[in-house]
């Protein structure tokens, strides 16, 4: 059930609205680690995860240096040491630490980065009504952008709390869902010309750049699944060899296999129809009527060449949600127990959007026509169009109301601790 208070989360940038929506935004984050001790905030599971009190403060730093500093007269930072260690890729911001070395930041201890919080947080209420008037886009983009690190914090904790041979579990599961996953049905997709970009349907004002501009696309004709891959259809894949047949992968998947034993998607554990897998409650049987979820791009066009079909195309999948409300689905609406589950059809699909970040056939590039924001910003998403692949969708992660049928997620190809899964296309 949608949490009525994030119901509308894409409002045009009116100044009451926009100081709730910036309140609640920065509320969630802090609720998300509420039930953390200090060592629990502080440690790096992995190059690739950041600890969450680094997440809390690399936030605050964004508001901090391109509201603040750059637009409000006078403002003094909080602290001249903290750019470099919370900028993450900035060149523009100049040096800064090592994004493996994020972990060994013992100090400043959580509650100093919640008083940074809280000093950033006054700054922006007492500057927001000049900020929106002259800067309102920097303001939504950096509420989008906490957002964005919202779903980050959570994937990153789950990470940690995998590599505990305790299993701790970050929050308690709901009772379990009686939803079993829909019949495998295949459904025409639009075919010719077609719109895609920022701006088409329920889609809101707010876009990255990465998602302009809108521009016409040419489809084949094509159908897509009507849901997700479950994992009980992964366990087929499994007990029919998947991961030790070469001919189902690509080279460099299949290098990557080998290289690191891969033989089921990440957090699971077991064999045979005994499989366990970790979630943000600790290990738990594997639901069997859930999507698959952590499996890497290349595990992905596996089972797709497995099951005789392919990953859509990012141009398809937006085709087919292009009319939807982005508000519906199994995403996150407050701080605790986030996993995916089985749903029901909505216009003939079932999650389209939310539950798990569905892998496209499609390398991350720019539309034609992009321009990447001006200034510092514009590093955001451009210079990182070399060597990742599309997701859509969302997840059940993604904080209710950030998402958009135009929204490009990307990844590199081997990456899986985010909440990946997948939806078949096939070619008609």
């Amino acid at each position: 059930m949608k949490d009525p208070s994030s119901a509308d989360l894409r409002a045009p940038l009116t100044g009451e609205r926009t100081r709730e929506r910036f309140l609640q935004t920065r509320r969630l984050s802090q609720d998300l680690v509420q039930g953390l001790n200090e060592a629990d905030a502080a440690v790096q599971s992995m190059p690739n995860a950041s600890p969450a009190k680094w997440h809390l403060a690399h936030t605050t730093w964004f508001f901090e240096t391109f509201l603040l500093r750059d637009h409000v007269p006078d403002y003094r930072l909080y602290d001249n040491r903290w750019p470099f260690l919370f900028n993450s890729y900035y060149e523009a911001e100049g040096a800064r630490l090592a994004r493996p070395e994020r972990g060994l930041l013992t100090r400043p201890t959580l509650a100093e980065v919640l008083a940074y919080r809280d000093h950033v947080d006054a700054a922006m209420l007492e500057a927001l009504p000049a900020l929106l008037e002259r800067h309102g886009d920097l303001v939504e983009l950096g509420i989008q952008h906490e957002q964005q690190h919202q779903e980050l914090l959570l994937t990153d904790i789950k990470h940690l709390f995998s590599r505990n041979p305790l299993g701790p579990a970050y929050a308690a599961a709901p009772d379990a869902s009686d939803q079993r996953a829909v019949p495998l049905r295949w459904i025409e997709g639009a075919s010719g010309l077609v719109e895609i970009g920022a701006g088409l349907g329920a889609d809101g004002d707010f876009a990255f750049d990465n998602e302009l501009p809108r521009h016409p696309a040419w489809l084949a004709p094509h159908a897509l699944a009507n849901r997700p891959v479950t994992n009980a259809e992964w366990i087929e894949f499994i007990a029919d060899q998947g991961y030790g047949t070469a001919a189902l992968w690509l080279s460099d998947g299949w290098d990557w296999v080998r290289q690191e034993s891969v033989a089921a998607p990440l957090y699971w554990r077991g064999g045979g129809r005994q499989w366990e897998r970790f979630t943000l409650a600790g290990w738990r049987e594997v639901d069997l009527e859930a999507p698959v979820t952590h499996v890497s791009f290349y595990e992905a066009d596996a089972f797709a060449t497995w099951a005789g079909a392919r990953l859509p195309t990012e141009h398809e999948w937006e085709a087919a949600a292009r009319n939807r409300d982005p508000r519906n689905g199994v995403q996150l609406d407050r701080a605790g127990y986030a996993e995916p589950r089985a749903e029901a059809e909505i216009d003939g699909f079932a999650s389209l959007l939310g539950n798990v970040w569905e892998w496209t056939g499609s390398a991350y590039r720019p539309w034609p026509g992009y321009r990447p924001a001006a200034g510092a910003v514009g590093e955001y998403n451009g210079k990182f169009m070399s060597g990742q692949f599309v997701l859509r969708g969302g997840s059940c992660a993604t904080p209710r109301g950030h998402l958009r049928a135009s929204y490009r997620n990307f990844f590199h190809p081997h990456q899986r601790w985010q909440f990946t899964g997948l939806r078949l296309a096939r070619s008609l």
